[in-house]
């Protein structure tokens, strides 16, 4: 139900634009003012860093909006979670997509034609995400950035609330979908304590009423509070839904939160060991996973990171595992690389060609071999299927590709009916 319009462009340009001399950077946990940004901004730029602000001021930020859309080159593209897997589902001529998220005019001129959006999820205005592109080595006063990076602020309400979530799970009886694919609870983060806690029972309610045969996914996205995170997990979400879908960040940022294997690694160094992310995963579906004796439907997660992707479900409940891990790799190579298929010379290998598959229990040792690139193991009734990711030398696009990796790997995946 995240959904919204990404302008991307220049940040020293367009704090050009806005009259802004360079300064010296501060960190702002929200942005009340131009000025606050254009600190903040300096302070990221200066370090090479990724961040993400609210600004709090609706007119002012409504008027840098503006000034970012209509500047000569700045690219509009449609963003939030929601709407770039509802997208990528798009491509497939076969398919009607609903989407439900607050959507503006321009972000309407941007979805494919096989993207439905009932009347009550349209509004007046777009919410507007600007994405502030510098490259490495780019200057801006006394700042040098000594990598490329972006710095990313909204005044987005209606997501951050998760207004139409209602309306989404009321349009579900006439749309009649065979899948329902949920993100933007991390956009809940903005809100304060009370809220949050009001508005995720809430959507634990509207989730509910969702008929139990139409199979659900939700897609995680990057959260800071362990407790919110906690609460998503063991209370509330996770058992309402068969599926999820998250990155590396995600995964370890899970287990510290509910104290899981593994919890104690503050960080990843390179590429995820595959033994640590298979012994989390195995734990997710132990703990908060369909059991005999437990009364939760999720039976499946979809794992994604750089260098490779594993796929973990519980026995008797999806089929063509192969297949949809397969095809989530091979979205990641040709969108990161903006080729319609898989272009050897601009693609390599970054995965591990040998590696262990826990690294709590005894584990199997596992050699890549070419001519089978999905690897399958078992553990408890619960299966693997690994591939290495073809990784895209020179990325055109990074955004949204776990959003395109993960309905990819739906599309080709099959719930058996229970």
């Amino acid at each position: 139900v995240n959904a919204c319009v990404d302008v991307v462009l220049s940040g020293v340009k367009l704090l050009e634009a806005l009259g802004l001399e360079p300064g010296n950077g501060k960190n702002h946990a929200v942005l009340n003012s131009r000025q606050d940004l254009k600190e903040a901004f300096a302070h990221f730029m200066e370090k090479g860093a990724a961040a993400e602000r609210f600004f709090s001021d609706a007119e002012s930020f409504h008027h840098i909006a503006r000034t970012a859309s209509e500047y000569p080159g700045a690219q509009l593209y449609v963003g939030g979670n929601a709407a770039l897997i509802g997208q990528k589902l798009a491509t497939n001529p076969d398919l009607k997509i609903l989407l439900c998220g607050p959507v503006g005019p321009k972000l309407h001129e941007l979805l494919d034609d096989n993207v439905v959006v009932p009347p009550e999820s349209m509004q007046e205005r777009d919410e507007f995400h600007l994405i502030l592109e510098y490259q490495a080595g780019e200057e801006w006063g006394q700042v040098k950035a000594p990598n490329a990076n972006r710095f990313i602020f909204s005044h987005d309400l209606s997501n951050g609330a998760l207004n139409m979530l209602e309306v989404f799970v009321s349009s579900l009886d006439e749309f009649q979908p065979d899948l329902v694919v949920l993100s933007g609870l991390h956009m809940m983060e903005g809100q304060s304590k009370e809220m949050r806690q009001r508005r995720l029972m809430e959507a634990v309610a509207s989730i509910s009423d969702i008929p139990t045969d139409i199979p659900i996914h939700l897609e995680l996205a990057s959260m800071t509070d362990q407790d919110f995170m906690s609460n998503i997990m063991h209370q509330q979400v996770f058992p309402l839904v068969n599926s999820i879908g998250l990155n590396e960040q995600e995964l370890l940022f899970l287990t510290q939160s509910a104290s899981g294997p593994h919890a104690s690694l503050a960080s990843w160094s390179g590429v995820p060991d595959v033994g640590v992310v298979s012994d989390i995963l195995f734990w997710i579906l132990k703990e908060h996973g369909k059991t005999a004796a437990r009364a939760s439907d999720l039976t499946r997660i979809h794992f994604h990171t750089l260098a490779y992707h594993i796929l973990v479900t519980v026995d008797g409940y999806w089929g063509n595992q192969v297949a949809a891990v397969a095809a989530g790799a091979r979205a990641a190579g040709t969108q990161a690389c903006a080729t319609d298929t898989i272009d050897t010379g601009k693609v390599f290998l970054k995965a591990p060609l040998e590696f262990v598959t826990s690294q709590i229990e005894a584990p199997s040792q596992i050699s890549l071999n070419p001519d089978e690139p999905v690897v399958h193991w078992h553990r408890e009734g619960i299966s693997f299927h690994f591939t290495p990711v073809l990784v895209c030398k020179d990325p055109v696009r990074t955004v949204g590709l776990g959003d395109a990796i993960s309905a990819e790997g739906l599309l080709y995946s099959e719930v058996y009916p229970q």
